[in-house]
């Protein structure tokens, strides 16, 4: 069995799944854990992932389309069509690097709006495959970085409330038709 579930890279004309926006409540829920990995949980996998290929993202969490379930989608590899993209079901941050870095974020949920935000360089996360398998492995820089950010989603939490700088955020946000108030700034 390979561990890739067939999907082109390339944009649909309609997107199986439906995006939520920053002050959806949906997006500030915990997301269950998936018990039994099966066939609806692929087919949810497959369809994340032409939703995030038709928003020209490189990450998707299931609570972005609405369902509460601890599934990720990554694919930073998007002009290489035979590099599979990564599928996380129930993944967990086992360990991470002590360097840090700060990149500029974005996020379908939070179109038009990049902010910078400090995370670890590198992780090791632990998940299961699309097809049950537990796997574990190492993730540096963009990579390491969109798992945290989509992993962030599973616990309610978005980029935009690691943000450091609170008036640069609200700019940005009002811009973009956005609420301050829907950010919930990290202790």
């Amino acid at each position: 069995m390979t561990a890739t579930l067939l999907v082109e890279k390339q944009k649909v004309d309609r997107p199986p799944l439906e995006l939520h926006y920053l002050g959806d409540k949906v997006l500030r829920q915990p997301a269950k854990r998936i018990a039994k990995v099966d066939d609806s949980i692929r087919k949810l996998a497959k369809e994340m992932l032409q939703t995030m290929y038709s928003a020209n993202g490189i990450g998707l969490a299931a609570p972005q389309v609405g369902v509460n379930k601890q599934l990720l989608v990554v694919d930073c590899e998007q002009d290489k069509p035979d590099e599979p993209p990564l599928i996380m079901i129930n993944p967990q941050i086992t360990r991470t690097s002590e360097e840090l870095c700060v990149v500029e974020e974005g996020c379908l949920s939070v179109p038009n709006v990049y902010m910078d935000v400090t995370r670890p360089r590198a992780i090791e996360v632990t998940y299961k495959d699309e097809h049950g398998r537990p796997q574990k492995r190492l993730f540096a820089e963009l990579t390491a970085r969109v798992i945290q950010h989509e992993m962030d989603h599973l616990n309610g939490v978005m980029f935009v409330d690691r943000v450091d700088n609170p008036l640069a955020l609200a700019e940005s946000l009002k811009k973009e038709g956005f609420s301050m108030q829907a950010v919930k700034p990290m202790a």
